[in-house]
């Protein structure tokens, strides 16, 4: 008979690891299967952490090539050391990663090595019987299943990736030097954070992007403002704008770029080009077709508000379903399903997830956009705050930017904020709290926050949707 648990998670990224860790909290036997050498996922491996290292990295080397004599700080002259800096970024992946495996041991998961595939589900009548997963050749029995996989790269047509002169955002946090030039296929968040790694440490980047703007989805006052925010950093954009093929060569790679309407198409030549449309969920090698397990039509998993698949005691979460493809958004679903697998009745608010780009200045939003808003009938009002007006950020010299805030006309509850800025990202933190908890534009106003900080900008923009800010 094979090893028998309650629980096997397949993946062990944000979603699976606190999925698992969280299901033996709560006093079950956890498997979590990964085929990597090192647990974390893509995020802690070659997304989320690495980029996040770079970027601060980049973010110190521009202060320091740019920045400092504005504060009458004089350095001599200023070296970069690439190969030093990825070693630094190897350096925070391993201590992350490391930190995971801890918690497994701590928590008594067992980390099954190898990649998984379901060989056979819970049974539908006996819920008694197991579900079989085989890993590397062994099979495990459990009672229950979560598939927690994540998400690949999207390819292109006529864009090959070879991860050396044409590259995922994988092979563009591995460059051994800074290219001259890099194309980015793709105005979205990842594009843009490794854009900006290699425009700060020297790179001339191009981004070509299918939409008429960046960051699609997000507010659109925001998309415009960053957009000429990066512009003046020297980011060149290509908008409406589409690739039908790029060749990489010995010395670089050739792209062909036409209008996204279709006309005539012309070359761009660039060292280095990163394919950054888009992720899709992993989910091909776990057999799901032989057990019945149905998908979307994006081939993401289906499954229901309690993350249940077509199949009873399967389930999936993360960026394997429906959804952003946030790592805070898969450890929110991972918690609440290790809790539902035991009785309990959580909840996830959708509404009060923020997403983050870590660029400098960050955008941070979260809940409704103004044009969702409208799309949906919905009166609102706008409450903005600029940054220029902000006493920390001008001691900080980071002035670009604002808050805004929206709120229900009728009921003054917050519907949605977007913030662009310095530290956006934490700043955010506040106004999904208050979402969370149905909170107003004026119990945001009306909370006390010190000065001088960042966070009363946050204050302000909440004064100017609920009646009228002071400072401005």
């Amino acid at each position: 008979m094979p090893e028998t648990f309650d629980v096997i998670v397949i993946g062990a990224g944000p979603g699976g690891y606190v999925c698992a860790i969280r299901a033996a909290q709560l006093g079950l036997r956890v498997a979590c299967v990964e085929k990597r050498e090192t647990l974390g996922g893509t995020c802690l491996n070659i997304g989320c952490i690495p980029s996040k290292a770079l970027l601060h990295s980049s973010e110190v080397f521009e202060e320091t090539t740019h920045h400092l004599a504005e504060q009458g700080i004089i350095v001599g002259q200023v070296g970069l050391d690439l190969a030093k800096m990825q070693v630094r970024k190897g350096e925070v992946v391993s201590a992350n990663v490391k930190g995971v495996e801890f918690l497994f041991k701590k928590n008594k998961v067992t980390w099954l090595k190898g990649e998984g595939r379901i060989v056979a589900p819970p049974g539908r009548a006996d819920q008694e019987t197991p579900g079989v997963v085989n890993v590397a050749g062994t099979d495990y029995a459990a009672k229950s299943i979560v598939i927690a996989t994540g998400s690949e790269s999207t390819p292109l047509r006529g864009v090959e990736v070879d991860e050396k002169r044409i590259v995922t955002s994988t092979g563009a946090l591995e460059l051994a030097e800074v290219p001259k030039s890099m194309v980015v296929i793709g105005g979205g968040v990842i594009g843009l954070e490794l854009g900006s790694v290699w425009r700060r440490l020297g790179a001339e980047v191009t981004v070509v992007e299918f939409l008429d703007g960046i960051l699609p989805g997000m507010d659109g006052e925001v998309r415009k403002q960053f957009e000429r925010l990066l512009t003046k950093q020297g980011f060149k954009f290509r908008l409406k704008s589409k690739v039908t093929s790029a060749v990489a060569d010995d010395t670089g790679v050739t792209l062909k770029v036409q209008p996204a309407a279709g006309g005539e198409a012309e070359e761009l030549r660039a060292d280095v080009v990163l394919l950054a449309i888009g992720r899709r969920p992993y989910v091909e090698a776990l057999g799901l077709d032989a057990v019945g397990v149905a998908l979307d039509e994006r081939g993401r998993v289906k499954t229901d508000a309690h993350f249940a698949t077509s199949i009873p005691g399967i389930y999936a979460i993360g960026d394997a379903i429906t959804g952003a493809m946030l790592a805070h958004k898969a450890e929110d679903e991972g918690y609440a399903l290790a809790e539902m697998l035991v009785g309990q009745k959580p909840h996830i608010n959708y509404d009060a997830i923020p997403g983050v780009v870590y660029t400098w200045p960050e955008v941070a939003a979260v809940g409704a956009t103004e044009e969702a808003l409208k799309a949906a009938g919905v009166a609102y009002k706008v409450g903005k705050f600029p940054f220029t007006a902000n006493g920390r950020a001008r001691a900080m010299g980071a002035t670009d930017g604002f808050v805004k805030i929206l709120a229900d006309k009728a009921t003054d509850k917050v519907l949605g904020a977007h913030i662009i800025g310095p530290d956006a990202g934490t700043l955010i933190a506040e106004v999904a709290l208050a979402i969370e908890f149905g909170a107003s534009a004026e119990d945001v106003a009306r909370t006390s926050h010190a000065h001088p900080s960042l966070n009363e900008a946050v204050k302000e923009a909440a004064l100017a949707a609920w009646d009228k800010a002071v400072h401005i």
